[in-house]
């Protein structure tokens, strides 16, 4: 039982960050890459003000799956480089901390841009 609650918890916290994309998509003229960029900036303030490993804690990948975790992953690998290595340290931590996530999505991209057809859409 206590793997189906904790199921639910993900899917309750990933569905509503979801849901309130939509709703600014629906409700305001922001573009995708804003609320993109805002959902970044989301998590590194929640990094930053430690409130997001409270609320990991309670979702799990619901939080941190979204790009809400990957802003988080930035500010945390920022802070900790720039605890070791100052303000060098504070851009090669961030980078270094999501590396595996972007060198995944730029593989994944080249590999489906190579095998996928690419068309026009018809208005």
């Amino acid at each position: 039982m206590e793997i189906f609650l904790n199921y639910l918890k993900v899917f309750a916290i990933g569905g509503f960050v979801c849901m309130l994309g939509q709703i600014l998509i629906n409700k305001t003229k922001m573009s995708s890459a804003r609320i993109l960029v805002l959902y970044m900036l989301v998590g590194v303030v929640l990094e930053v003000s430690g409130a997001f490993q409270y609320i990991k804690e309670f979702a799990h990948s619901g939080i941190s799956i979204p790009i809400i975790g990957f802003g988080s992953n930035l500010a945390k690998g920022a802070l900790e480089g720039m605890k070791e290595e100052g303000l060098l340290g504070a851009i090669s931590g961030g980078l270094s901390a999501v590396a595996a996530g972007l060198t995944t999505a730029i593989t994944c991209g080249f590999v489906f841009g190579l095998i996928s057809k690419s068309h026009s859409k018809k208005i």
